[in-house]
């Protein structure tokens, strides 16, 4: 089954224009089931602000829930293939952050990819597909909203 099919798509560009201004986050199961997920950065940001610097304005940490949900998915059949999050008004690539949280000693600490969501003005207007190559994150697809047509565009 393609995950990032037309349907799921749209699913996570409308949790992304539903959490703006805030990023949102959730990951896509191997059987095309979308979780949204819950951000709690700005909660982590009230409780210890010297420790979690971002809110969910900039940032993004899945719920208790969610991180065990993710992490049982891949001891299962049906394990976690995407993990996406949204960046508001500041474009669909993969950042610095995103590259820490995505990595443990060197490595990817899960098997999957991601996808980050453009989203302006709460309303979503590109997402970008990264995957390890073995030296870093690459974008290996890019999806672009054009008023009512979803169109992609793989990357080479």
């Amino acid at each position: 089954m393609d995950t990032l099919n037309h349907k799921n798509l749209q699913r996570i560009y409308t949790h992304a224009c539903s959490t703006y201004p805030e990023e949102c986050c959730g990951f896509i199961f191997a059987d095309g089931t979308v979780h949204h997920g819950v951000n709690i950065q700005s909660e982590l940001n009230r409780r210890q602000p010297d420790i979690h610097a971002r809110t969910a304005a900039n940032g993004y940490t899945f719920s208790v829930a969610d991180t065990l949900a993710m992490n049982r998915s891949f001891r299962s059949g049906n394990p976690v293939t995407i993990i996406y999050h949204s960046h508001p008004d500041v474009g669909a690539y993969f950042s610095r952050e995103d590259e820490n949280k995505a990595l443990f000693m060197g490595k990817p600490a899960y098997p999957v990819a991601y996808l980050v969501v453009d989203v302006r003005n709460a309303q979503a207007k590109a997402a970008k597909l990264f995957q390890w190559n073995g030296k870093g994150f690459a974008c290996i697809h890019e999806f672009h909203v054009n008023e009512e047509n979803l169109t992609t565009h793989p990357r080479s």
